[in-house]
């Protein structure tokens, strides 16, 4: 049977409230879409949510005791607190350059977490 669900699509700055008809994880209708990217961000939703990853990671001899990162593509949702549970492990060392990775292939999904800024070693 049929269900519908309403859905915030963040794909614009419109914002659009889509009413997404749905049979087990078949997309059958979405409406109220005001661009194309509507029914793309409700299959992606749907079929493969994902989402950038922002936080930071410790660093020995730096400026500051916390190091921020990022990861470079929108990351696989189910597997974000799993990710930061591997961040939480990382310590690195002073200096870092902006964009450094910081973890390669996280997780095995291809993405890099990267550095967000420079920082450098504590005088």
């Amino acid at each position: 049977m049929p269900e519908t669900k309403k859905m915030i699509c963040i794909t614009c700055p419109k914002g659009c409230a889509l009413d997404v008809t749905l049979e087990g994880d078949t997309i059958l209708k979405v409406e109220n879409e005001g661009c194309k990217r509507g029914p793309e961000y409700v299959d992606a939703e749907i079929h493969d949510p994902r989402r950038m990853v922002a936080t930071t990671v410790r660093i020995a001899s730096g400026l500051h005791p916390l190091m921020p990162c990022y990861t470079a593509k929108p990351f696989p949702r189910p597997k974000i607190k799993q990710l930061l549970a591997s961040l939480r492990k990382v310590q690195l060392k002073a200096p870092v350059k902006m964009g450094d990775v910081i973890l390669p292939n996280a997780l095995g999904t291809g993405i890099d977490v990267v550095a967000s800024r420079d920082m450098g070693a504590a005088a």
